[in-house]
């Protein structure tokens, strides 16, 4: 086996919490254990919700804790030339097909549609679409049959990429060996695999560790306002106590 090489990839849409910090030292402990090095990504695609000032802050809390990344960090947002080539390539393929539809509008369970019948007006009348993955002619493409997918979107209306898309092209870019992550994503995992198949990358071993949940038992979230890391080190705690706190129950 080569150098082991993983990475943590957050997204700057708050402030990081004590489940980034244990998602942090899995990644990282993974890498250093077994003599590699552990990437440091900014996920930050999506410009309705990320912020500039959350991304200073990932360097600055990760830095504080003690974690330590090889120099230029990759900033997604930066490249989002590379995630549309990935798009165009797939179109080239005929894997692809727009859809106007909104999440309302999609029936609960597996989806598998295809083109608008008024794709030519809605065109005309600069009605956004999103790109969506056909699985049936992706099937068709692999030589493989019944993948139990939903047609998943692969480049939103509103950033023209996707996290699937992003994620698998910079982790083949940057070859990545494992991906460390938590056992939220483990369902999206079969999804990437495929993708990465289409796309011909290399597929790296996925090891999902468990989560640092709150007291009722549920995820800690940005969205809620879970305890951040830059507060605990407000209120004097030090880094390696902040650690300490990050383990699961």
């Amino acid at each position: 086996m080569g150098r082991v090489i993983t990475r943590f990839a957050p997204s700057p849409t708050g402030y990081l919490h004590l489940g980034h910090a244990y998602a942090a030292q899995q990644a990282f402990g993974y890498a250093n254990e077994h003599g590699g090095i552990c990437l440091l990504r900014i996920e930050d695609i999506d410009h309705t919700r990320c912020k500039p000032e959350y991304t200073s802050a990932i360097y600055e809390d990760l830095d504080w804790l003690g974690f330590d990344w090889p120099i230029p960090v990759r900033v997604q947002s930066q490249h989002r030339a590379d995630y549309a080539c990935v798009i165009d390539r797939l179109n080239a393929m005929d894997l692809l097909y727009r859809c106007f539809k909104t999440r309302k509008e999609l029936p609960d369970g597996v989806y598998r549609g295809g083109p608008d019948p008024d794709e030519a007006a809605r065109l005309k009348a600069n009605e956004k679409f999103a790109w969506r993955l056909s699985i049936d002619r992706a099937q068709a493409h692999l030589g493989e049959s019944d993948l139990p997918f939903s047609d998943e979107v692969l480049a939103r209306k509103d950033i023209g990429t996707s996290y699937h898309v992003a994620c698998c092209h910079d982790d083949a870019l940057q070859a990545v060996t494992h991906v460390v992550r938590g056992k939220d994503i483990e369902p999206l995992t079969a999804f990437q695999n495929l993708l990465q198949r289409l796309m011909g990358w290399s597929v790296p071993e996925y090891i999902h560790h468990k989560l640092r949940l709150n007291p009722d038992g549920e995820k800690l979230s940005k969205r809620n306002h879970d305890t951040s890391i830059r507060s605990l080190r407000a209120e004097g705690y030090t880094a390696a106590e902040v650690l300490d706190m990050a383990q699961p129950w």
